[in-house]
C-alpha cells in the first residue's frame, strides 16, 4: 500500500501597512478640514473636568457636529487590558452605528523611563505596550496610535537617551506593522521636541509606519516666531499625519523676596481657552498646512484646566467653537 504524505506549507500571515494616513501632497487643492474630537477633553483628569463614559462621549461629539473622534488608550477610556474581543467588536459597532470615524488612538508612552535602571528593558516594555495599543486600534477599525519620545532625565547622557528613544520608536514600530498600524510620534516630550530635532529622528528610525503628529502649540511655547512657526512644517512635511489642536493663555507666575521686597519670575503657568482667543498663530498654522498639501485630520483636544471651568456645558461650548473657528479654513 501506497502511502501518502501531504506537506503543508504554513505562510506568515502578514498586514500591510494602511495608506489611510497620508502625507502632505503638496497640493493644496487637497486641503480639507475634517474635524475630530479627543476624548481627553472629557477625561476628567484636570481640576473641575467633567468625566464622561466611552459611550457618553462618542454621544457628545456625534450631538456636537464633530465627524470623528480619537480615543484615549488608557483607563479610564479604552485601555487595552479592559477590553477584550467582544467589547472590541461592539465598542466598534457603537462607532460605526453613530456615523463617525475612529481617528485614532492616543497612546501614552515615554520611552526614556527607568533609563537610569539599566537592568530593566523599560524601551522593550514601552514598545510591546504600543504593539497592544496597535492591536487595539487595528480590532476598533483604526490604523493610526498616537504616541511620544521621551522626557530627558538629569544625569544620563543626551544621547544614550536620544538612542534609547530611536530604539524603542523601531521596536514599536515593527509591533505596529504588523497590524497595519501608523504610529503618529507627537512634539510633546523633551526628547526631539524642535522639529530640526523630530526630523532628524524620524529620518534615523526611517520606518515608512513611523511618521509625526504635528502640533502648533509647542512650538509656540519653545518662542518660535511666526516665520518658524511655518517653517516646521515646512521641514516636517515629509512626516506629518495628525495635527492636534488647542489653545491657550499665560499666565506669569511671581515668588515674593522677603528680604528684597520684591518679586522673583518663575515659570509662566497656561491656561486653555477657546480656540482663536489663545496665542496660538493658528492662521498662520492652518493657512501652511494647507500649502503643503496636508491631507489628515483636526484633533481638538481641552487638556488643561479650561477658561468657564470643566463643566459639561462649558466643554460643550467650548469644543462648539473650535468647530465654528475652522469653517474660516
Amino acid at each position: 500500500m501506497k502511502r501518502l504524505v501531504f506537506l503543508f506549507l504554513i505562510l506568515p500571515i502578514t498586514v500591510s501597512v494602511s495608506s489611510a494616513q497620508k502625507t502632505p501632497s503638496g497640493n493644496p487643492a487637497d486641503f480639507g478640514v475634517k474635524t475630530c474630537l479627543h476624548s481627553v477633553s472629557y477625561l476628567g483628569v484636570w481640576r473641575g473636568q467633567t468625566q464622561l463614559t466611552v459611550d457618553e462621549f462618542l454621544l457628545k461629539a456625534k450631538e456636537l457636529g464633530y465627524e470623528g473622534v480619537m480615543l484615549v488608550a488608557k483607563r479610564p477610556h479604552v485601555s487595552p487590558h479592559d477590553y477584550d474581543k467582544a467589547a472590541r467588536a461592539r465598542l466598534k459597532a457603537k462607532i460605526d452605528s453613530l456615523g463617525l470615524t475612529l481617528v485614532g488612538l492616543a497612546g501614552y508612552t515615554d520611552f526614556t523611563a527607568g533609563i537610569d535602571k539599566p537592568g530593566i528593558p523599560n524601551a522593550e516594555i514601552q514598545a510591546a505596550w504600543v504593539g497592544e495599543i496597535a492591536e487595539l486600534a487595528h480590532d476598533l477599525g483604526t490604523s493610526m496610535v498616537r504616541i511620544f519620545t521621551g522626557y530627558e532625565r538629569p544625569g544620563i547622557p543626551y544621547d544614550k537617551q536620544y538612542a534609547e528613544v530611536v530604539e524603542g520608536l523601531k521596536m514599536a514600530g515593527k509591533l505596529a506593522e504588523k497590524y497595519g498600524v501608523t504610529l503618529a510620534v507627537q512634539n510633546h516630550h523633551d526628547i526631539a521636541l524642535h522639529h530640526d530635532a523630530m526630523y532628524w529622528l524620524l529620518k534615523e528610525v526611517n520606518m515608512p509606519n513611523v511618521m509625526a503628529g504635528w502640533d502648533a502649540w509647542s512650538p509656540t511655547l519653545e518662542g518660535l516666531s511666526k516665520e518658524e512657526l511655518r517653517e516646521s512644517i515646512l521641514t516636517m512635511k515629509p512626516f506629518i499625519v495628525n495635527t492636534i489642536a488647542a489653545d491657550y493663555v499665560v499666565h506669569p507666575r511671581f515668588n515674593y523676596v522677603n528680604n528684597l521686597t520684591n518679586y522673583k519670575a518663575e515659570q509662566a503657568a497656561m491656561r486653555a481657552v477657546p480656540m482663536g482667543h489663545g496665542i496660538i498663530d493658528y492662521k498662520t498654522w492652518f493657512e501652511t498646512l494647507k500649502e503643503i498639501g496636508y491631507q489628515g485630520w483636526v484633533v481638538y483636544e481641552m487638556c488643561e484646566v479650561l477658561d468657564g471651568g470643566g463643566s459639561i456645558e462649558n466643554l460643550d461650548r467650548t469644543a462648539r467653537i473650535f468647530l465654528e473657528y475652522m469653517k474660516q479654513f
